[in-house]
């Protein structure tokens, strides 16, 4: 199944694919938009363009397992994307990805503004990364 992973932010929102055998995460692209629904109208138009069959959007759950402002404004832009797909649309525990795509990073010497440029979608990979792992090992034979 080609899924779809979405790392939604204020500003940048980072998306990843997998491919359809769910073996590979790739980050995609990274959204540039401040506009709520303008941004959910641009991640809708991506995941029609790319075929995604599924959507994964990051929920910032507080470290302590609560959920905060963050998760809940993330949860409505999952919302908004089962609205304007109809594709299913899971949640997926993002706690510590942006920091693991930025030691990534660090590690690769991206540095400035070429991080910036493909942090959200590294971010978006590791979710998807994360949600296919459990998919595979929660496969029901």
């Amino acid at each position: 199944m080609r899924i779809m992973a979405v790392d939604f932010g204020d500003s940048r929102t980072g998306l990843a694919v997998c491919d359809k055998g769910e073996i590979l995460a790739s980050p995609l692209s990274t959204v540039f938009e401040k506009d709520f629904d303008r941004c959910a109208e641009e991640v809708a138009r991506q995941a029609k363009e790319n075929k995604a069959e599924m959507l994964v959007v990051g929920d910032p759950i507080n470290m302590n397992g609560t959920r905060g402002e963050r998760s809940e404004k993330c949860c409505r832009f999952a919302q908004k994307l089962e609205i304007l797909t109809g594709l299913p649309v899971e949640m997926w525990d993002e706690r510590s990805t942006t920091v693991s795509a930025i030691n990534i990073m660090n590690e690769n010497n991206r540095r400035g503004k070429k991080r910036k440029e493909v942090l959200d979608g590294a971010a978006a990979a590791i979710i998807l990364e994360s949600f296919l792992a459990f998919r595979k090992n929660h496969r029901t034979s």
